[in-house]
Order: C-alpha cells, then structure tokens, then sequence
C-alpha cells in the first residue's frame, strides 16, 4: 500500500485514533483523543452534479491503482468519489479504512503493520 502505511503509523504513535475525509468537500478531521483537528479541503466538483452510485468494483480499482502508485492523491480522490463514496474513515488503532457510499454501503479493507525507522 505505497506510503500510507507508514504516515498512519506516524498518526497512530503521536496519539491518533482516526480520521475521516469527506467528499467531495475534502475536509477532514484528525481524531485525537477527545480533540479533533479539522483541515478544510480544496473540492472536487464546482458546481451542481448527480452523486455517483456505490460501485465496489469501482471503488476497488481505485485503491489498487493508488497502492500501486499509478495516481496522484487528487486523481485518487476523484476515483473514490466517482465510486459512490461519501466519506472514509481510518482507524489507527485497528489498522483499517472504511469507505462509505451514501445510503450506508460499506468496503472495509485492512492495512498492514510497519515498522518505523527511529
């Protein structure tokens, strides 16, 4: 999964628990502890659009051309949005990220454990 293993392992050793991206707003919210940091997002869409409909598959093909490293953050973003996905959700202490659709569909995977160089 490229790098993003190791800056959520650097998230989880400074104390956070999570954080959530919403789209397509690309705000998110670093949990930590009972303090919440919010970093407002540059949106992906401009004006007015449909929501696009969940696709796992779609949504799937998305994460495997980011962890392979063929997409920027940004075109990742906009694959994951153009899947059917409103939010996510990364949870550093059980190491996984959930992506949400808008009527409660859920695509959970796991990401693995890394070691940090001190």
């Amino acid at each position: 999964m490229g790098s993003f293993p190791y800056l959520a392992e650097c998230l989880r050793k400074e104390g956070f628990v999570k954080k959530s991206w919403y789209l397509p707003s690309g705000d998110s919210f670093y949990f930590l502890g009972e303090e919440v940091l919010v970093i407002p997002g540059k949106a992906l869409i401009d004006q007015v659009a449909p929501f696009p409909s969940f696709s796992e598959e779609k949504l799937i093909k998305a994460l495997r051309a980011d962890q392979a490293g063929q997409t920027t953050f940004t075109e990742f973003l906009m694959a994951t949005w153009a899947s059917g996905i409103v939010n996510y959700e990364m949870n550093f202490r059980e190491r996984t990220v959930a992506y949400y659709g808008l009527n409660n569909e859920e695509y959970k995977e796991a990401y693995s454990e890394v070691e940090l160089n001190e």
